[in-house]
């Protein structure tokens, strides 16, 4: 298997290079992806961000992904469908979008976790048939994130420092040190968290009935216990911890074991590695599929590339190579 090492080794290659000398990440990365569907013989779309680089709105799952989605969508057959997935998360309402789009072409749908798919993008993956993860992959809790201003937190944080304070305030000596923070909240903050917390359980509980479970007697029961451990702010206590596939097993998901099959270990990882390589430059977030259909965000724009014969290099890299 080619490593991160091995793959930068091939970029820095004469033959691998463009006119203007920088790697031509477009090429090698296009190499993996079809090697993938080679292997697999399963229509192949990738979805990565570069949030360990660039982090903000442009790194994470927006309703703008949809525009991605119908780009490279266009022309795979169903009913399977693999996605790569490698994201920080975003808006579980975008996710939910996303989702029904894909369901109402793909019937059987594998998710790739090469390395983290955390907050609402496990919520994407949950809604899989089944998730394939290696020893190192990690999903992460759904427990939603409230954004107010200058500050971000846990919506079930939010209410148990109200449920704190209802308490403290009645000691009319501590009502002056609440007073600052309870200025903070906003018109129906509360309630917002109460909402917020019910649609992420909500959603992940439907896609497990529907699909993933859906060849369980007891599928609901399964489903409720399933999105209730990685909705639970309780047990985690932190949004950004990982969840392994050892934990996600012991409460229901169905995973495979990247490791369990040296070939499609192989081809999926350098995928990752060399889509890891092109997240160097200037791309935020690559969505693409074995075909060579892309859709790019940029540091500054968007680039939309259409399959070709000889790809070439439709998403600028970076000058320092």
């Amino acid at each position: 298997m080619p490593t991160w090492g091995d793959i930068l080794g091939e970029l820095q290659q004469s033959e691998n290079r463009l006119p203007n000398g920088i790697p031509n990440f477009d090429k090698i990365r296009r190499k993996y992806i079809t090697q993938l569907y080679q292997l697999t013989g399963r229509p192949t779309i990738l979805y990565y961000t570069d949030w360990f680089g660039k982090s903000g709105p442009a790194a994470s799952i927006t309703l703008e992904d949809m525009q991605a989605m119908m780009e490279v969508c266009k022309d795979v057959p169903g009913p399977n469908l693999d996605i790569i997935l490698h994201s920080p998360g975003g808006s579980p309402e975008a996710a939910a979008s996303i989702v029904r789009y894909l369901r109402k072409k793909f019937t059987d749908l594998r998710v790739f976790v090469p390395l983290a798919a955390m907050s609402a993008a496990t919520m994407w993956a949950l809604a899989a048939n089944r998730i394939v993860m290696g020893s190192h992959s990690q999903l992460g809790p759904i427990d939603p994130q409230l954004v107010s201003g200058t500050w971000q937190a846990p919506a079930r944080a939010i209410l148990r420092q109200f449920e704190q304070a209802k308490e403290e305030c009645r000691d009319p000596a501590l009502l002056g040190a609440w007073m600052p923070i309870l200025q903070q909240y906003g018109p129906a903050l509360i309630q917002q968290c109460e909402a917020a917390e019910t649609l992420a359980k909500r959603l992940v509980q439907e896609w497990l009935e529907e699909y993933m479970f859906s060849p369980f007697e007891d599928k609901a029961v399964r489903a409720e216990q399933t999105a209730n451990y990685f909705a639970d702010y309780e047990t985690h206590q932190s949004h950004s911890l990982g969840i392994d596939r050892e934990q996600a097993r012991e409460h229901g998901v169905i995973i495979d074991n990247l490791e369990s099959d040296q070939s499609l270990q192989d081809a999926v990882l350098s995928v990752h590695h060399a889509t890891m390589h092109t997240l160097q430059g200037p791309a935020i977030k690559i969505v693409e599929n074995h075909l060579g259909r892309a859709y790019a965000k940029l540091a500054q724009q968007m680039v939309v590339q259409m399959p070709m014969a000889q790809p070439g290099p439709g998403i600028p890299p970076s000058p320092s190579g």
